[in-house]
């Protein structure tokens, strides 16, 4: 079989990675790839928002599943396009995909579905969001409503804070159109994680559950950025949790978009904020997180294009997924300056070294240039190692890291803190 891959990160590297273990891949082609993933799959230059291009090279090349990474093919109805050609595809259509699209819409399905969330409330208008800030007080939530590549989200500690992120948002555009409408949500005190699960929109099957540390520095200091790394399994998620969620989030979101006329299928992502009164959704997105499936997809025991298939066949009751009894954590290389205006093109030495050390190396942010390959992203790399348990990976992934080099390369010392604190 032929696999399409959409995307060109560190979680398509990933994806990547696993698709390649299956003995029924033949041959993989990632649009647009990057460096790393060019020693996994074939990297074809096409823009991911161009569904009439994306669709005439699968039908030319005979693909036989494409799998969709990034969430803007996703809103702009790739698979939609891919479905209509009779092309079997792993991922949501444009209406489910609104899940992660409009903050709004999936604070509506959540309320009309009874799953537990914050209490919130939507504005077009800044003025009116203002005061809406000024009478519930902070530390409050600011979301911008459209897609803003994981930034668009400011947890206000103080009513100053919140304001200044309404006009960042709503009058400085600094979201562009995702700002049109704001979220305004209550904080929720707890400890974050992320559930991916699988979903062929009646099944559900829910993953290993990780923690994404989105703070720039140690002790969780700094502003966010898109995760500057990762681990799973998180303690924080027992079984007894996972079941919970399961049954009160993700089995209930799948059912109440079916009830709207919507077939979710593909990866569904629920970012969790676990309460003293239980598990809260803080967001959900349509796809695999990045960095969470650098850390998740190395604990599937089980062929990754067969669980794909049976989501987009509408048969994953049938399937059995096994998961490895180990963990995994994942530490991000970031470049100088980010999550802020950072610097491209300086060179990386030192990957093989890191690999030699036994790490996995997913490229997110890497491009080429004059034979060598060279930063093109905030977020670099992504190092990853799996271990019998969370401290003989976090030791080990950590040995690898600093053979890795390049200009202003910075990274958090203390992924996977949360866990060592919990025990």
């Amino acid at each position: 079989m032929k696999i399409l891959l959409i995307g060109g990160g560190g979680r398509e590297h990933a994806l990547a990675w696993k698709l390649g273990q299956s003995p029924r891949v033949e041959k993989i082609y990632c649009v647009p790839g990057n460096p790393g993933l060019a020693s996994v799959a074939e990297c074809v230059d096409i823009d991911v928002t161009d569904n009439e291009a994306l669709g005439k090279f699968a039908l030319a090349h005979n693909i036989g599943l494409t799998v969709v990474g990034p969430e803007l093919p996703l809103t702009n109805g790739l698979v939609d396009h891919f479905s209509a050609l009779n092309l079997k595809v792993f991922g949501p259509s444009q209406k489910a995909a609104q899940l992660e699209g409009s903050k709004a819409f999936a604070k509506e399905i959540m309320h009309k579905y009874n799953i537990p969330t914050a209490a919130s409330a939507a504005f077009t208008d800044a003025d009116s969001a203002i005061a809406y800030i000024q009478k519930q007080g902070a530390p409050i939530v600011v979301k911008a409503d459209g897609l803003a590549a994981g930034k668009g989200v400011v947890v206000a500690m103080t009513v100053e804070e919140a304001v200044a992120a309404v006009d960042m948002m709503m009058r400085d555009k600094a979201f562009g159109s995702a700002g049109n409408l704001v979220v305004i949500e209550e904080y929720l005190e707890g400890e974050e994680a992320s559930l991916l699960a699988f979903t062929d929109g009646f099944t559900v099957a829910p993953m290993i559950a990780a923690q994404d540390h989105k703070r720039v520095s140690d002790n969780d200091q700094g502003p966010n950025t898109g995760g500057m790394g990762t681990y799973a399994p998180a303690p924080v998620v027992t079984d007894a949790v996972r079941a919970q969620v399961t049954r009160e989030v993700l089995q209930p979101v799948v059912d109440g978009l079916r009830q709207e006329g919507i077939i979710y299928k593909g990866c569904l992502y629920a970012g969790l904020m676990i309460t003293a009164k239980g598990p809260k959704v803080i967001e959900f997105n349509a796809r695999f997180g990045d960095p969470e499936t650098q850390v998740v997809l190395p604990l599937l025991a089980s062929d990754l294009v067969d669980i794909m298939e049976a989501c987009a066949d509408e048969r994953l009751a049938d399937v059995t997924i096994e998961w490895e009894n180990k963990a995994a954590v994942c530490v991000v290389l970031a470049a100088g300056g980010y999550p802020g205006n950072y610097t491209k093109g300086d060179k990386i030495s030192g990957l093989d070294k890191a690999e030699a050390q036994g790490a996995m190396v997913f490229h997110a942010g890497t491009g080429f240039r004059d034979g060598n390959i060279v930063t093109n992203g905030g977020r670099v790399l992504g190092v990853t190692a799996v271990a019998s348990d969370i401290r003989a990976a976090v030791d080990k992934v950590y040995q690898a890291v600093p053979e890795i080099k390049f200009e202003g390369m910075h990274y958090r010392k203390d992924i996977a803190h949360r866990a060592f604190n919990r025990k």
